[in-house]
């Protein structure tokens, strides 16, 4: 089997772990921490598909914020302000699909992050 080591990435909220990577496409598994939260941000060039695999997902799509359980898809369309947070006692963990033209950095606006990354 190929190592896969390099597919995953930690971060101050949690990680993900890249599942596919195409043209088109990116598949990601995301797992936030509880009591963590990813940046209030928006994207220009992909839309995102999410479905709650385990945990409860607090989600923001813009101003309106909703707990999402297992098994709820959420879907974002690109320039959606959006947030995931776990404010329960386990790990939320999220499928998503990318779907668009760039998944860079560099399409990611921050409006607000915990992380002084904003």
């Amino acid at each position: 089997m190929a190592d896969q080591s390099n597919n995953r990435s930690d971060r101050p909220w949690g990680s993900f772990f890249v599942l596919a990577d195409e043209a088109h496409t990116k598949v990601k598994s995301l797992v936030v921490k509880p009591g963590h939260r990813l940046s209030l941000q928006s994207h220009e060039h992909r839309d995102e598909h999410w479905v709650v695999v385990r945990g409860v997902a607090r989600v923001t799509l813009d101003e309106v914020t909703t707990d999402y359980h297992y098994g709820d898809h959420i879907f974002v369309r690109r320039g959606t302000r959006h947030r995931i947070a776990c404010e329960g006692p386990e790990p939320v963990e999220i499928i998503e699909v990318q779907v668009g033209e760039s998944f860079a950095e560099e399409d990611i606006v921050r409006y607000a992050d915990d992380y002084n990354r904003a």
